[in-house]
């Protein structure tokens, strides 16, 4: 079973040929390249559409065509959609340094120890928050100048020094 990992979402139709505009959160500019499908979430299973062409808009945007999409009204159905790569492709894709490349570590804490894995990141803007699940309990941590230790790329951990009491918020 492969992993999918969300990296934005189609926000609007454009033209009249079918093309999305496909907002993402890679950290870099990217035309998608070697990608050849993404995926749409429907009915809590992951649809495949496979990419004809990608024009890239700046570095958060890019026009997308999909293969079977090809008037604006079969391009307004997709919306509005999360978009989702599978594994591979989204670590070939996702600029190291983005926050979106935090996802599937693991989450250390200087008090706690082992918290968990970053199931999601959500960029806000004045921080990041990574979503663990701890002790079967969903967690928002925060990730900035406070909280951050450090990112150990290599192994793959996220260590932080969380403010005293947040992770009682969500095992007590």
């Amino acid at each position: 079973m492969s992993n999918y990992f969300s990296i934005g979402k189609l926000a609007s139709a454009h033209g009249l040929q079918g093309e999305l505009l496909l907002r993402h959160s890679l950290g870099k500019r990217s035309a998608l390249k070697g990608v050849t499908v993404i995926f749409l979430e429907e009915r809590k299973s992951f649809i495949p559409y496979f990419i004809e062409r990608v024009t890239v808009k700046d570095g958060e945007s890019v026009y997308i065509k999909l293969e079977g999409i090809d008037t604006k009204e079969a391009a307004h159905q997709l919306m509005p959609a999360q978009v989702y790569l599978q594994e591979e492709d989204f670590k070939q894709q996702t600029a190291g340094s983005a926050p979106l490349a935090l996802l599937g570590f693991t989450v250390t804490d200087e008090q706690h120890g082992l918290l968990g894995t970053v199931d999601e990141v959500i960029e806000m803007p004045m921080q990041v928050l990574v979503k663990v699940m701890i002790k079967g309990k969903e967690a928002l941590l925060p990730v900035n100048e406070q909280s951050l230790v450090k990112v150990d790329k290599k192994n793959q951990v996220l260590h932080l020094n969380l403010p005293a009491g947040l992770v009682e918020l969500y095992t007590e």
